[in-house]
């Protein structure tokens, strides 16, 4: 037996074989791939600043441009309510945490197509990438929570003890975005035109979320719980909530939570019954 043989015959052997039934989730394994994990994350966030004039400069301008459009026309020409708040500071209280949620959508939901080569070439766990993707915005929603505390400081609004809720909220919207971007990903492994869908998706969700009017306008009772299925507008009512001292978000965010633990754990399935094809068709 020569040496070759000998180092060939002591290394472990692993098989891995297609999972089969819906119950084969292993979510034990992004435990063993956290260091992947991290990598990803820190990769999707350095490409998304390289070579650009302005670098972490747009996770500030982004919404703050926004945030005077709507200020301009929603506050000042069309008087939209904002529940005794200057308005300014009461769409970029809502701001947050859409970015958060329109910017994890956008680029999970194609995760895995621009990551093929890394499927097809060696295995790990799929669910790495898009909660990479997810993840990775934190980076911009802490850089415009700064910019928000300094508006807040303009305008006089003194938090509550309420803003320490505000972790909640982003998980919230985290979550929300990973459960939707589990069902997009894997959608668009196997229907490119996906991609496509996505935009016009987020640009639909903004106008059915409480971004540049407030929940005010929707009247109360089984409209209000009607609305709550957008679990976008109990996170964003709980943003203004905890920090501007709006109305708490009460029923709002009771079928929020609800609607994204239903997407979260139907997505889950569905994305690693999926999972078994993607390096074939990708």
């Amino acid at each position: 037996m020569n040496l070759e043989e000998i180092h060939t015959k002591d290394l472990p052997l692993t098989v891995y074989e297609p999972t089969h039934g819906w119950l084969s989730l292993k979510l034990d394994e992004l435990w063993h791939y956290r260091e992947l994990l991290y990598f990803l994350t820190w990769r999707d966030i350095k490409v998304r600043y390289k070579q650009t004039a302005l670098g972490v400069a747009w996770a500030i301008l982004q919404p703050l441009i926004t945030m005077v459009i709507f200020s301009v026309i929603f506050g000042n020409l069309a008087k939209l309510p904002s529940e005794g708040i200057p308005y300014p500071v009461f769409s970029y209280a809502a701001l947050l945490p859409w970015d958060l949620f329109a910017g994890a959508l956008q680029r999970a939901g194609i995760s895995l197509v621009g990551n093929s080569n890394l499927i097809t070439k060696v295995y790990f766990p799929r669910l790495v990438i898009p909660i990479s993707a997810v993840v990775a915005g934190l980076v911009d929603f802490a850089i415009s929570f700064v910019v928000l505390l300094g508006l807040m400081f303009f305008y006089h609004i003194t938090p509550t003890w309420a803003i320490l809720t505000i972790p909640l909220f982003a998980l919230l919207a985290v979550l929300t975005a990973l459960a939707v971007s589990l069902w997009l990903s894997a959608l668009n492994v196997q229907y490119r035109d996906v991609q496509y869908m996505i935009p016009f998706l987020i640009q639909a969700w903004m106008y059915a979320s409480p971004v540049a009017y407030s929940v005010g306008l929707i009247p109360s009772g089984a409209w209000r719980i009607i609305y709550g299925l957008n679990p976008l507008a109990g996170v964003i009512q709980g943003f203004r909530w905890a920090l501007l001292g709006a109305a708490p978000p009460g029923q709002l965010i009771v079928v929020s939570v609800i609607i994204v633990l239903i997407l979260l754990v139907s997505g889950l399935f569905y994305f690693k019954r999926m999972e078994r094809t993607f390096a074939d068709i990708v």
